[in-house]
C-alpha cells in the first residue's frame, strides 16, 4: 500500500495554476455533472468548496437554470483564473466567487440546499474537517455530493494511470496528476471518516478508475 504523501493545500503558484487550469478537464466535469443531476433535483443555493477555476459551477449552470452557486477557493491564483472564465461564460450573476478556507467558512448552519466538491479532499491533511463543515453547512434534507481522486495501492497502478490520462499533457501537469494520486485517501479511509460523521459507509463508492464519490442526504 503506497503511503500518503501530502501535496500542498494551496495551489498559489501562478505557473501552476496555469497549468492546471491548461490541462483538459472537460469529461470529468462534465460526468460530476452528468451524475450529480441523475442522483436528484438541483436547485437553490450551492456551495461549491474548493471550485478551482470554477470549471463545474460554469457547466452546472449552464444546464440547470434554478440555482445559484457560492464558490469558494483559498488559492487567489486559481480564483483570478476563474473570474475570467465566469466573464467568458456570462455567469457573473449567478456564481459569486468568494477566497474563504473551506476548512472554515463564515457561513451559517443549514444554509445551502446542496454542497458540492471536485477534488479538494486530497489536498487537506486532515480531511474530516472539510467533510465535517460541509454536513454543518447543508440543510436538513439537503444534499452532499463529493468526488475526489483514491490513492492506488502500487507504485505501478500510479504510473499506469499516468500514462492513461495526462501521457499526452506536459511534464508539469503529469507531475501534478502524480502528486495529487499520492496525496489522495484511499476508497476504505473516505468511508471511514464519513462513518464518523454519521453516515453509511456505503454512501461512499469507487465511481472509475481514479475517483470515489460521496452522495449522500443529510438527515431531518
Amino acid at each position: 500500500m503506497l503511503k500518503r504523501i501530502l501535496e500542498p493545500e494551496v495551489m498559489d503558484c501562478p505557473e501552476e495554476a496555469r497549468e492546471y487550469d491548461e490541462m483538459d478537464h472537460a469529461a470529468v466535469n462534465r460526468q460530476f455533472v452528468d451524475d450529480l443531476l441523475a442522483g436528484g433535483e438541483v436547485r437553490g443555493d450551492i456551495l461549491d468548496m474548493g471550485t478551482g477555476t470554477a470549471l463545474i459551477p460554469i457547466e452546472l449552470c449552464e444546464r440547470v437554470e434554478e440555482c445559484r452557486v457560492m464558490a469558494i477557493d483559498l488559492s487567489t491564483e486559481m480564483l483570478d483564473l476563474a473570474r475570467y472564465r465566469l466573464e467568458i461564460a456570462g455567469m457573473t450573476h449567478r456564481i459569486q466567487l468568494e477566497h474563504i478556507d473551506s476548512k472554515e467558512t463564515p457561513f451559517a448552519d443549514a444554509m445551502f440546499d446542496l454542497v458540492i466538491s471536485n477534488s479538494i479532499i486530497h489536498h487537506i491533511p486532515d480531511p474530516s474537517v472539510v467533510l465535517r463543515e460541509a454536513v454543518r453547512v447543508v440543510k436538513p434534507g439537503g444534499r452532499l455530493f463529493f468526488r475526489d481522486l483514491f490513492r492506488p495501492d502500487t507504485e505501478e497502478q500510479l504510473q499506469q494511470l499516468v500514462e492513461t490520462h495526462v501521457a499526452d499533457q506536459s511534464p508539469t501537469q503529469q507531475k501534478l496528476f502524480a502528486d495529487s494520486l499520492r496525496s489522495a485517501l484511499t476508497v476504505k479511509e473516505v468511508q471511514e471518516i464519513i462513518a464518523s460523521l454519521g453516515f453509511a459507509p456505503e454512501t461512499v463508492v469507487q465511481t472509475s478508475d481514479r475517483h470515489w464519490t460521496w452522495d449522500a442526504i443529510c438527515p431531518e
